[in-house]
């Protein structure tokens, strides 16, 4: 699962907006919206969820999930290499 933090988080580390999240994930932005609109982890069609997250990761990012191995724990995002975030997209 993400949070609704997570994808913020994702998009942040990335510099893409909604839309450009949208597009890469092939999914409409009123879905988007909705999905980090979301309280707590993000709800909605898992299709569409999968896609976001294959997409943030094909961009770069590690999803850390709330049991997956970290330094101190917890969720959290991360880009897969060290140094500043390559920009992708529009």
């Amino acid at each position: 699962m993400i949070t609704s933090f997570q994808m913020r988080a994702a998009r942040a580390l990335l510099g893409i907006d909604q839309k450009t999240l949208a597009e890469l994930a092939g999914v409409s932005l009123p879905t988007i919206q909705r999905m980090e609109a979301s309280v707590g982890n993000v709800r909605g069609v898992v299709e569409s969820l999968t896609k976001v997250v294959e997409a943030l990761n094909h961009a770069g990012v590690d999803l850390i999930g709330e049991h997956a191995r970290s330094d101190d724990g917890g969720r959290g995002v991360r880009l897969k290499q060290p140094g500043p975030p390559r920009r992708v997209g529009g």
